[in-house]
C-alpha cells in the first residue's frame, strides 16, 4: 500500500495538537473520514436531497436508488444471500438493542437464557439486561483464560435446554482477541441456537462472509469503517427478520394503516421505520469500496505489521502490562505502565500530539474480571505509521520518566 498516498486522503491527519502534529491512534473508538466520503456527503445534500421511497419526483427517485444501491454494497460487501437481509440502523448499538428486543418478544419467556461473553462491550450487555428486567430471561456468561481468550468448553457447559440464542464479539475492543466465531456458531447451531455476531470491531480489519460463516445475525457501526457517524448496519437471515416483530412504528415500516389495526411491510422496510439518514447510508457504500479498492487482504497485512512492531517495542518498556495477549490479535493494544493511572498517561500523551483512548472503553465487567479500573488503549489502523508508533513509544517512556 502507498501509505503517503492514503495519508492524503484523510486530511485531519496533517493537522496539529497543540503545536504537535496529530498521532491518531483511537481508531478503536472511531475511525476518521477519507476525503470521498465527507464529499460524498457534501454532494448528496447539494444535488440529490429527497426524502426516500414512496416519492414520485425525481430527487425522491434518484435519492431511493441510490440509497438501495448502498445497500447492495453492504450485501455484498459481507456476502449476504440477500439485500433484503441487510437493515440500516443508527449503528451496533441499535442493532443488537434491535435484536434484542424484537428476537426476545418473539422467542423468550421468563426463565429462558441468553449466553455473552466476559470481554462483551456494553452495548451487548445492557441490551440484554433491559430484556432481563422486561421478560425475566437470565444471562449466562462466557469465562475468559489469563491471555484472554474465550473458554470453548466451558461454552459448552453452558448451553441448555433454555438457552435461546448466544451474543458475543468477533474481536474484543480491549483486548483486541479475535475470537473462534467458526467453532462458537458451530457449537450453537449443533444444538439450533442462533448466534448473533457483534463485527464493530472486525468488519473494518478482517473479511467477513456471513453465508460462510453461516451467522444468524451480524452488526457494525458505519463510524467505525471510516463511513458517517448514527448509520449503522444489521444482517439478519431471511427467515428470522420475518418471524420477529416490528422494533419501532412508522414510516416506512407499514404496508397499511387503519385505527382497525396495521400490516406491516415487507423487509429490510419492516425494521426501517421512519426517515432514514440516507446521505449517511449512501455515505457507507462510499467508504465501503474506498476500503475494498485498497483491499482487505492488503490492509489486515499491514495492520498486523503496526501490531507486532508495536507489541514488541511496548514490551522494551519496564512495567509495561499488557491486557490480551492471545496469538490471534487485531490491532487494539490495551495496556498500563507501572502505578501511573491510565488517565494521567492519556492526557500527557495528548500533550504531545498522541490520541489514546483511557478508561474502561465501555467494558466495565471485564475491567473487573481483570482486576483493574482501566486501560490506555492504543488501536491502529491503516493509515497509521511505525514512525508514529516510535513516536508513542518515546512519550509513553517520557511520561515514565517524569513519574519516576
Amino acid at each position: 500500500m502507498d501509505i503517503e498516498q492514503i495519508r492524503s486522503d484523510f486530511p485531519i491527519l496533517s493537522t496539529t495538537v497543540y503545536g504537535k502534529p496529530l498521532i491518531y491512534l483511537d481508531n478503536g473508538a472511531t475511525t476518521q473520514k477519507p476525503k470521498c466520503v465527507v464529499e460524498e456527503i457534501e454532494n448528496i445534500y447539494y444535488t440529490t436531497n429527497a426524502n426516500v421511497h414512496r416519492g414520485v419526483h425525481y430527487l425522491s427517485q434518484q435519492a431511493t436508488d441510490l440509497a438501495e444501491e448502498a445497500r447492495v454494497v453492504v450485501q455484498q460487501f459481507i456476502n449476504a444471500g440477500h439485500s433484503k437481509e441487510v437493515i440500516f440502523t443508527r449503528g451496533t448499538t441499535e442493532s443488537i438493542n434491535l435484536v434484542a428486543h424484537s428476537f426476545c418478544q418473539q422467542f423468550c419467556s421468563q426463565g429462558d437464557e441468553i449466553i455473552i461473553s466476559a470481554m462483551e462491550h456494553h452495548a451487548n450487555i445492557v441490551s440484554w439486561q433491559l430484556q432481563e428486567s422486561i421478560r425475566g430471561i437470565k444471562l449466562k456468561i462466557i469465562p475468559i483464560n489469563e491471555k484472554g481468550e474465550l473458554i470453548l468448553d466451558e461454552f459448552k457447559k453452558l448451553i441448555s435446554p433454555r438457552t435461546r440464542l448466544v451474543s458475543v464479539t468477533h474481536v474484543s475492543n480491549v483486548l483486541g482477541t479475535i475470537n473462534p466465531v467458526e467453532e462458537i456458531i458451530g457449537i450453537a447451531h449443533s444444538h439450533d441456537i442462533p448466534v448473533l455476531i457483534d463485527a464493530a470491531q472486525s468488519v473494518q480489519h478482517i473479511g467477513i462472509d456471513v453465508q460462510k460463516l453461516d451467522c444468524d445475525f451480524l452488526v457494525f457501526s458505519g463510524h467505525k469503517i471510516y463511513g458517517p457517524n448514527g448509520v449503522g448496519v444489521l444482517y439478519g437471515k431471511e427467515k428470522w427478520l420475518n418471524l420477529m416483530p416490528p422494533y419501532q412504528g412508522g414510516g416506512e415500516m407499514i404496508k397499511t394503516v387503519s385505527f382497525k389495526g396495521t400490516t406491516f411491510n415487507e423487509l429490510p422496510f419492516k425494521f426501517e421505520a421512519g426517515t432514514p439518514d440516507y446521505p449517511a447510508v449512501i455515505a457507507l457504500a462510499t467508504a465501503i469500496n474506498y476500503i475494498k479498492k485498497i483491499g482487505l487482504d492488503s490492509i489486515k497485512a499491514y495492520e498486523d505489521e503496526l501490531l507486532r512492531y508495536c507489541t514488541d517495542e511496548l514490551l522494551k518498556i519496564d512495567g509495561i502490562r499488557i491486557f490480551g495477549t492471545s496469538d490471534n490479535k487485531s490491532s487494539v493494544i490495551s495496556f498500563l505502565v507501572g502505578n501511573i493511572h491510565h488517565y494521567d498517561m492519556g492526557m500527557l500523551l495528548d500533550k504531545m500530539g498522541i490520541a489514546v483512548r483511557t478508561g474502561h472503553h465501555c467494558a466495565q465487567p471485564l475491567m473487573e474480571e481483570l482486576g483493574i479500573e482501566g486501560t490506555v488503549r492504543a488501536s491502529l489502523a491503516f493509515y497509521n505509521t511505525k514512525k508514529e508508533i516510535d513516536q508513542l513509544i518515546a512519550g509513553i517512556k517520557r511520561v515514565a520518566s517524569m513519574f519516576g
